[in-house]
This record gives structure tokens, C-alpha cells and sequence, in this order.
């Protein structure tokens, strides 16, 4: 494949998605909801309570994603009724059309970006009449080619998740997209395991995908816990997914792996934090320091009287706090300088005492 032009931020309503920018913050609601309007509602409000920068949900309809015999994953028959197939779960959990339209105005009148997983073209063309800023493409539709072509020709920027692909299969599938037009995107790397285990998650991966496609790159995190998304955001992701529950023991498939309100809230302040820390680096001391810098350096002081027209030696000197006068770094540029006046012993030294 052809190095690709390099895509390195674009803006996702009013908030900037790649390097210098916040970390942008998406709160996976899914379908949390259990497929209740008023779930789905309190799901929003409280990814916005907690800072996220926009609030996911999934946009299907059972009958055209799933066969009737399509099994379910483990952990989906581990979390919901094991003799209930898995066309019949996601029934129970859909979203009606009139569903989607109320949770987007509502998402706007909080001020929360509001976004959706489309699992085929229909739903991909719903979400466009909802006028929704970007287009979250699940790691299950990454070798679904003719569905990504058919988003990336909306005009609006694709985040793809990445789970269970080889960088082929990445590759592939950008291929498709940019032969499509599309000219902002971004990849997020993902371990489909609900939960991952940490030691499955393989941070360093969203390094390659950075260099090797120069677009913004995140971490779409089915850990248990905040504190690999945390590492993520520090190691620089540029976006960062996590599901969201109103309540962890609740009946469903992805409950169990989301974080609870409190929890997402203290997930993004810790990121924040780390963004703050990150700085800049240049090394250079901070404000804060100055202080401290007075108390905890030294000067340089006469440890002898000392009288005017005499050559300043190493051995008349002594290293003291506190850290205002002539620092020790200097003494080899004061040897065998003038004195200009008598100093007492103890006293700090200052440049105005030699010529």
C-alpha cells in the first residue's frame, strides 16, 4: 500500500481532533439503554456531566444485521439469556427512528456532541438526516468494505476502531475509504474482548498506526478500571472510547466492562491532569519552583574575612543556603578575581564585589 497523505487533525463540531489538542472524549452509551428512550437520555446527560466531549450510541436494526441462527459471543450469553439468540437480544435493544431524533435534539440542547455506530447503509444514511458530525465505524465492519465505502462518501469524518484486524486488514480497509473521497479520519485501536485483559492491549500499537498513517489515533478501551485509558491519553492518544453504564450489575451484554457515571467523571479528570503534565518539553524550571529554589540551592559565601585587593581562592569559599546570592556553578569564573572591599566571614557573596 502507498504511504498515505498525511491527515494530521480535523474538527469534530466545534472541538479539534488531533496532536496539540485535548484528548476527545467518547462516551460509549451503546446499548446500555436496553433499548429504552429514557435510559438512553440519562445515559447522555451523564457522559455530559462528567466532561465528555460527545455521547455513542448504535444505530441497527437487528433484522438486517444478524441471521436468524447467528450465535452469540461468550461473554454476551455469560451477561443475557444463553437460550435467547442473538438476533432476538439486539431486538429488545434497538432504538426506534423517533428514538434517535429525540436523543439528538436532546444531546444538543445539553451541549454534548451526539454521535452513533451505523451496521448498515440505511442506518448510515438515518444518522445523516440527524445532521450527526462524524460517522464511529465498530471493529466488526472493518472488513465490511462496501459499508465503509458508503460512509466515506457522506463528507463527514470517519473514526474507525480496529479490533481483531491485522495492519492488512487496516489497510485494506483505509484503501477503501480514500478511494471513496474521504479526506478526514481516524483509526483507534481496540482489543475486541469484553473485558481485555491489560496485558492483551498492546498500547504501542497506536504508535504504528500514527507512523504509519499520519492520522489521528486513539484507544477504544474494554478494560475494567480508568487507568490504561489514562496511559492511553498519556502515551498521546489523540481520542479515547469508553462504555458507559447507569449501573455496572444491570442486565446486558456490555455492562459489566462500562464504567459508571462517577467513574467516567474521574476517567477524564485524570486525563486532563495528564494533558496539563504533559507540557510542553522544553526543560526549563517552572514558576512553581522559585521558591523552593530560593531555600533549597546555595550561594557562595566567605568562609574567612576576606580583605579589598586580595584574589578571590577556591579554599575562602564555602557552598550555603540560601539560593539568592552567586551560585557555586560560578566559582571557577570568581577565582582569582579582585576583591573591590573588605567582606566579613559569613557573608554571601555578590558580583558587585569584584572587578
Amino acid at each position: 500500500m502507498e504511504q498515505v497523505t498525511k491527515n494530521t487533525g480535523w474538527n469534530i463540531g466545534a472541538s479539534h481532533v488531533g496532536d496539540g489538542a485535548p484528548c476527545f472524549i467518547l462516551a460509549e452509551a451503546g446499548i446500555n439503554h436496553n433499548g429504552r428512550l429514557e435510559r438512553a437520555i440519562e445515559l447522555a446527560d451523564a457522559a455530559q456531566d462528567a466532561g465528555a466531549d460527545a455521547v455513542k450510541f448504535q444505530t441497527f436494526r437487528a433484522d438486517r444485521l444478524v441471521s436468524p441462527d447467528a450465535p452469540k459471543a461468550a461473554y454476551q450469553r455469560e451477561r443475557t439469556d444463553a437460550a435467547e439468540s442473538q438476533r432476538d437480544m439486539l431486538r429488545r435493544l434497538e432504538l426506534s427512528d423517533e428514538d434517535h431524533r429525540v436523543l439528538a435534539a436532546h444531546c444538543a440542547e445539553r451541549g454534548i456532541l451526539f454521535l452513533s455506530t451505523p451496521f448498515d447503509e440505511e442506518s448510515v444514511d438515518f444518522l445523516m438526516t440527524l445532521g450527526v458530525p462524524a460517522l464511529k465505524m465498530g471493529s466488526g465492519e472493518l472488513t465490511n468494505l462496501p459499508l465503509l465505502r458508503h460512509a466515506a462518501r457522506q463528507g463527514v469524518p470517519l473514526i474507525l476502531s480496529t479490533g481483531m484486524a491485522t495492519m492488512s486488514e487496516v489497510e485494506r480497509a483505509v484503501e477503501a475509504i480514500t478511494a471513496e473521497g474521504c479526506p478526514t479520519w481516524a483509526l483507534l485501536h481496540c482489543v475486541s474482548a469484553y473485558p481485555a485483559d491489560a496485558a492483551s492491549v498492546n498500547l504501542r500499537a497506536m504508535d504504528t498506526l500514527r507512523e504509519r498513517f499520519g492520522v489521528p489515533v486513539g484507544f477504544s478501551d474494554h478494560t475494567r478500571g480508568i487507568e490504561v485509558a489514562i496511559a492511553a491519553a498519556a502515551r498521546g492518544a489523540n481520542l479515547i472510547e469508553k462504555h458507559i453504564t447507569l449501573k455496572r450489575s444491570d442486565a446486558g451484554p456490555d455492562h459489566a466492562v462500562s464504567l459508571e457515571p462517577m467513574e467516567l467523571k474521574a476517567m477524564i479528570f485524570a486525563i486532563r491532569n495528564v494533558e496539563r503534565a504533559l507540557g510542553d518539553g522544553c526543560k526549563q524550571p517552572s514558576e512553581q519552583e522559585d521558591d523552593v529554589a530560593r531555600v533549597a540551592r546555595r550561594s557562595l559565601f566567605a568562609v574567612i574575612d576576606l580583605t579589598a585587593g586580595s584574589l578571590l581562592r577556591a579554599e575562602m569559599t564555602v557552598a550555603r543556603r540560601p539560593g539568592t546570592g552567586l551560585t557555586p556553578d560560578r566559582l571557577d569564573e570568581l577565582v582569582g578575581k579582585k576583591l573591590l572591599r573588605d567582606v566579613a566571614a559569613g557573608e554571601m557573596l555578590r558580583s558587585d564585589m569584584f572587578c
